[in-house]
């Protein structure tokens, strides 16, 4: 059977009834060029046991971040994950419960993801927070949102230069039809201007974006940047790296009003890049602004303790016009992983790996610097920095990584201006050896040995 069952009768009755006479009309819109014009070269069919051979084979290319000592970041870090996430996550009452985010998900559901809220304000100290969302990047466009909603202000964003690029480029896709002006505030010396980013927030303008860490690594003056903020009338929205709340101070502390992370480091693996975990919370003033659902607690007739969906805000339960946002569905696994990982490790076992990364990430940037690759900014970082590269950085990585190392990130495929200059991430996985080992095959690529 075809894998689309319509009859040649029931296309024709859906083409008269949008006024079409082929179904290639449908794709006028999209420009010559970029269509599909040539047969597709799809090969015979394989018997079963081919075909499981052949998808053996393509994943036996797959090299996760176990087979080399792991310092990419960007984003994406290899941080330790107790046994007790997969050992709990696993269980069947996760694994195959009914879609969380519907009205008659299951109590177990909820209260998972009613302890998951708990733990993201307690972790970042704001009042309340959402049951998670896609990702790192799509959490900081929905908290523009939820500002241009509450401040009722459409001028203009103001975006730190050291955002992560990637994040800005998904907040520029949502906001390109929207009305507010997006302004960059450019990054020197590896954290934004200050002066500058101060100067460029107008009394129009709704939010300002900041990253603490930094996509360089970088501590940005967070305090003040907060308070340039305030001071417009502009909302102070910031990411951060859940793990770093171990060792920093939390974001109510320095003023934040929405606080989003990329929740993957919390017992997640790093997957290829995904899927991911947007986490998202806020003051109590920007609740009713919050996009997707959060979990509340009550009593049921019995005066049992049980849990409701209390907020629903998309618009599939009839806002329409009213909705908050058009995000479908939670990331509800990595949510439940990312609880379990905070309630196993507790404040004590997060400030150690936060105080572990620290370390060795320091450590790391010293014999590196000696191998000839010196840090590129003076100031104060967490786990990552970066460093400028005397070679061609893509040469340089990929002999690094014939030596049996993942060896960091070049920052040329997101900034130009930076194609000497590598992102090294170092988690509290990574042994002393293994960092001894790394300066050493970058000695080796660059020829100083």
């Amino acid at each position: 059977m075809a894998y689309i069952a319509n009859t040649p009768e029931d296309v024709r009755a859906m083409l008269d009834a949008v006024g079409l006479d082929s179904l290639d009309q449908l794709f006028d819109m999209v420009p010559p060029e970029y269509r599909l014009d040539r047969p597709l070269r799809i090969p015979p069919a394989l018997t079963e046991f081919d075909l499981t051979r052949e998808v053996g084979d393509l994943l036996a290319r797959n090299e996760g971040a176990d087979r080399r000592a792991c310092f990419l970041g960007a984003g994406s870090y290899d941080h330790f994950i107790p046994a007790v996430v997969d050992a709990l996550a696993s269980r069947g009452e996760f694994y195959t419960a009914y879609t969380p985010y519907q009205p008659e998900a299951s109590q177990g559901t909820l209260q998972a993801v009613f302890e998951y809220q708990t733990l993201v304000a307690q972790l970042t100290g704001m009042d309340v927070s959402n049951a998670s969302l896609y990702d790192g990047g799509s959490a900081v466009t929905e908290a523009v949102l939820m500002a241009l909603a509450t401040n009722r202000r459409t001028g203009r964003i103001v975006v730190a230069g050291s955002v992560h690029p990637e994040y800005r480029r998904i907040l520029r896709t949502y906001l390109e039809h929207l009305g507010p002006e997006v302004v960059v505030v450019p990054a020197v010396g590896g954290v934004v201007d200050a002066k500058a980013l101060t100067a460029a927030i107008t009394p129009d303008t709704a939010a300002v974006v900041l990253q603490q860490p930094n996509f360089f690594g970088g501590l940005e003056d967070v305090d003040a940047l907060a308070a340039a903020a305030h001071a417009q009338g502009a909302s102070a929205i910031v990411s951060v790296d859940p793990i770093s709340l171990g060792l920093l101070k939390r974001p109510d502390a320095y003023g934040a009003d929405v606080v989003t992370a990329e929740g993957q480091a919390l017992g997640n693996p790093m997957s290829f890049g995904g899927p991911y975990l947007g986490m998202l919370a806020c003051k109590a003033e920007y609740l009713r602004k919050l996009p997707g659902r959060i979990v509340g607690q009550t009593t049921d007739r019995n005066g049992k303790r049980c849990w409701v969906l209390t907020l629903q805000t998309r618009e599939q339960h009839i806002r329409r016009e009213k909705a908050t946002s058009n995000i479908c569905t939670n990331q509800g696994l990595l949510a439940l992983r990312a609880s379990i990982y905070l309630a196993a490790m507790g404040p004590r076992g997060l400030r150690q790996a936060a105080e572990l990364s620290t370390r060795k990430a320091h450590y790391a940037a010293d014999a590196l610097g000696r191998a000839g690759l010196p840090l590129a900014f003076p100031g104060p970082f967490f786990k990552e920095f970066t460093v400028k590269c005397p070679k061609d950085p893509a040469a340089v990585l990929k002999k690094v990584g014939e030596a049996g190392f993942h060896g960091g990130v070049a920052l040329g495929r997101w900034h130009p201006e930076m194609a000497d200059h590598i992102l090294i991430t170092v988690t509290e996985k990574r042994t002393k050896d293994e960092i001894d080992g790394l300066a050493d095959a970058y000695k080796r690529a660059l020829g100083t040995v």
